[in-house]
């Protein structure tokens, strides 16, 4: 009895086991992707909620940062460092949402062409653990950029221009590429589909994408754009 109940105390929760997963994305995402395949216990579902909140909201604010209206957004005399703060909250909550469900729909589309018949559920969390390097960027370079630049990021000109500023772009894309990575690789896992199979589905996602920025012309997109 006392070894059953040891073993009982050891359980993870459903909550605790998929906040324990956000990190395993980095480390062991197979094992992360094969969990979503679990969709009949509402529980374990439910549980995913926060923890994909969070990464959304992070790898959003990410993206906004990497705009070009966040690049000088501190040359605006009616912004200051807090309301950047503040601007990079709201804005990062919106394009991660935005994303999450735009990107999410692309991607069922893209399963869909090569015959799966998941859930706009399934298809959506799968972007949302994909996120999750994107979403550690920005806890790893914008504390490096502060500290290497102060006063000078955020602003057109200055000290945060020149080599080590290209550096900083190109490990915020490799971050991106990491994430467009684990949603092949996501895809596969939780579809059970070849390697060939599941880019192709990312491509067809990708591509529905772009055309969908076509349409909207750049003009409009850019007026989609959080302004200063």
């Amino acid at each position: 009895m006392a070894f059953e109940t040891a073993d009982a105390s050891m359980e993870l929760s459903p909550t605790r086991a998929w906040w324990l997963r956000v990190p395993a994305t980095l480390l062991s995402p197979r094992s992360v992707f094969f969990a979503l395949r679990e969709e009949e216990d509402d529980d374990d579902v439910a549980a995913r909620a926060e923890p994909l909140l969070l990464v959304i909201w992070l790898a959003g604010i990410a993206a906004v940062l990497a705009t070009p209206t966040a690049t000088d957004l501190l040359d605006d005399p009616d912004y200051d460092s807090t309301l950047l703060a503040i601007w990079a909250f709201i804005a990062g909550g919106v394009y991660g949402f935005v994303g999450y469900f735009v990107i999410g729909l692309a991607v069922l589309f893209g399963v869909r062409i090569f015959g799966s018949l998941g859930s706009f559920r399934r298809a959506r969390q799968t972007v949302g653990f994909a996120l999750v390097p994107l979403a550690v960027s920005l806890l790893l370079l914008l504390p490096l950029r502060l500290a290497l630049y102060g006063g000078d990021t955020f602003r057109a000109g200055g000290a945060d221009e020149g080599t080590g500023e290209r550096v900083l772009l190109v490990t915020q894309v490799a971050f991106a590429a990491w994430s467009v990575l684990l949603l092949v690789l996501g895809i596969r896992v939780v579809h059970g589909w070849s390697w060939l199979r599941a880019v192709a589905a990312v491509v067809v996602a990708a591509a529905l994408l772009a055309s969908l920025a076509v349409v909207l012309s750049p003009d409009l997109v850019t007026r989609w754009l959080p302004s200063g």
